[in-house]
């Protein structure tokens, strides 16, 4: 076996081990054992290609460059890793994102410059006599727009996920046909690039696919921006592969086309986890703020103390939590368990429901509350709960805001009017806490702050818990 069957080989069985890790990562029970599967197949791969690369030979500056450029990423994500709050981890995986699609674009624009750019009159007819040439430059100019697309797109994602721009939706007149028009444009420019490579034309769709990828994004509401991280996940994977294709390297294939499908299919499950066309996903076509209503008079809300709290809960035979972001944010997951453990020693049953895009992020809350230890089988999804919300005592509304507002089934207006929530207002008595009467991510008043059932506890949510559970 000559050394580059050897790296061939190694590559599929580090490919082997991405399949195995996406499908560890599938349940709670398996998820450590798939993130370890991923971690050696990233480990096998990078061997293997630096192996690779010296078997080819390679002289000492590239080769240096090659090695500093892999400590540099390492530590910088290992500190990364280190120090990022799970209420932080949207919007670095957004700009993760990111990294991707200016790779994809970089290593287009390096094989353009290695081939077409470099190519005599005899070659290129050479070349294209057998199809290579027309080929390869369609290759370059999809994995630059798919790339450029991703990394714009990533940024604006991390900007507003990480509120450092408005989440509220960018309203440019004729939007749908900026988009289209970008489309159309970015198709006659591959056939151009494919029948007269210029660097022109691939600086004119680099360019179109930035502001596309900006635009796409920018256009969508905040309270949709889960399904887009989603969505940004699967474009760096069809970007990776792309790039793949281009270094002639079957690993970023196979990689880029695992990562690409299964972000595509989680987006899917999230559209109609959403009630959203996963069309006008892919099209930045949604998350378009209509009149909510903010300004309407619900009445007056209901407060309500710690130790009032723990009353209802000592008095209650089945207890539902529902968290959200806000829970994140004030790391209150490990009181959150403290308490679930109390009241089951009291022989109450407490459950949590979980909305899918609770938390800015799929899984968000699953992985807070693993961290915590609260049990696997008491976390439950929201259509295995919805229906036993009529049968419950009392529900704990923990940071959670849109994905249980009743306005998406009952205001036809609203922003997020059609997307399935959490329907706690059908329990006994629902507390809700939250710092302060301010609306959600999505900017959108919450009727069910104001009904009569309904009591708000003020207040940071990890001491408020601790409250109770003191109380308890």
């Amino acid at each position: 076996m000559t050394f580059e069957n050897a790296a061939q080989a190694a590559y599929i069985v580090a490919g082997l081990l991405f399949i195995l890790a996406l499908a560890g990562l599938s349940k709670h029970e398996t998820a450590k054992a798939g993130n370890t599967y991923g971690i050696l197949g990233m480990a096998v791969a990078l061997v293997a290609t630096l192996a690779l690369v010296l078997d080819r030979g390679i002289d000492a500056v590239p080769l240096a460059l090659l090695v500093g450029a892999v400590l540099i990423g390492a530590a910088i994500g290992l500190w990364r890793a280190r120090i990022v709050e799970m209420t932080g981890m949207p919007e670095l995986i957004a700009l993760l994102h990111s990294f991707v699609g200016l790779a994809a674009v970089l290593v287009g624009w390096a094989s353009y410059l290695h081939v077409e750019a470099k190519l005599t009159g005899e070659e290129a007819l050479l070349l294209d006599a057998e199809g290579l040439l027309s080929i390869h430059s369609a290759e370059v100019f999809i994995g630059v727009f798919i790339g450029a697309v991703t990394f714009t797109g990533s940024i604006v994602a991390f900007l507003k996920l990480s509120a450092r721009i408005s989440s509220a939706p960018l309203m440019l007149p004729g939007k749908n046909i900026l988009n289209i028009g970008a489309l159309v444009a970015f198709v006659a420019l591959t056939v151009w690039f494919v029948i007269s490579p210029a660097l022109w034309l691939l600086i004119a769709v680099t360019v179109v696919a930035l502001a596309l990828g900006w635009h796409l994004v920018a256009s969508i509401g905040g309270g949709d921006m889960p399904v887009v991280v989603s969505m940004l996940n699967s474009y760096s994977g069809w970007a990776a592969a792309a790039s793949g294709f281009l270094l002639g390297n079957d690993l970023l294939i196979i990689t880029g086309a695992l990562v690409g499908s299964s972000g595509a299919y989680l987006s899917y499950i999230m559209c109609r986890a959403m009630n959203r066309s996963f069309i006008s996903v892919i099209a930045g076509g949604f998350g378009i703020e209509a009149p909510s209503g903010d300004d309407k008079d619900y009445g007056d809300h209901r407060e309500i103390t710690a130790d009032a709290a723990a009353e209802l809960l000592t008095s209650a035979r089945s207890v539902i939590i529902t968290p959200g972001y806000g829970m994140a944010v004030a790391q209150a997951q490990y009181g959150v368990a403290e308490l679930t453990r109390k009241l089951r020693e009291r022989g109450i049953e407490v459950r949590f429901g979980i909305h899918p895009v609770a938390g800015r992020l799929p899984g968000h809350m699953n992985v807070l509350l693993a961290e915590a230890k609260v049990p696997y089988d008491i976390v439950l999804e929201m259509d295995e709960i919805n229906d036993d919300f009529a049968s419950t005592d009392v529900v704990l509304v923990i940071g959670a805001n849109d994905t249980v507002n009743p306005a998406a089934m009952d205001d036809p207006t609203s922003p997020i009017a059609g997307m399935p929530v959490l329907t706690v207002w059908n329990a006994g008595q629902v507390i809700i806490f939250k710092r302060s009467m301010a609306s959600g991510y999505a900017g959108v008043q919450n009727p069910l702050f104001f009904k009569e059932n309904s009591a708000m506890l003020f207040g940071d949510a990890k001491d408020r818990v601790e409250d109770i559970v003191r109380a308890l």
